[in-house]
């Protein structure tokens, strides 16, 4: 069964950062690919950055630079760090995980509100 459960998200100041954190179930850690998902009010949902199982990295072309996402497997936690934050981060942020071969979602968190004010 796919369980997330994300945390850190808040209210910032552009230019300040953030760290988003997601307890990953030990079962969706070892199936499945990882990722964070944002979507922002009248805007569809866009992948922000995943992470595959030999930790290879992507990341939407915005955030390139100043997001960075990482995996503690021991931890079974999920980050992304959000640095040099601008207005148009504003969304709710969702856990992800996502087949491999495909990169299809298959589960999500309960999201985690990031506001950023210029």
């Amino acid at each position: 069964q796919v369980q997330l459960t994300e945390s850190g998200g808040g209210s910032v100041e552009a230019g300040e950062s953030l760290l988003l954190s997601c307890v990953v179930s030990p079962y969706t850690a070892s199936h499945y690919c990882l990722g964070w998902f944002r979507q922002a009010p009248g805007k569809e949902r866009e992948a922000v950055a995943t992470i595959d199982g030999d930790g290879r990295r992507r990341a939407l072309d915005s955030v390139k630079g100043r997001f960075t996402i990482s995996q503690d497997k021991p931890k079974n936690t999920l980050y992304l760090q959000m640095n040099n934050l601008k207005p148009e981060d504003t969304a709710m942020y969702y856990c992800t995980a996502l087949v491999c071969q495909d990169w299809l979602p298959v589960g999500w968190g309960q999201g985690t509100q990031v506001t950023v004010s210029s």
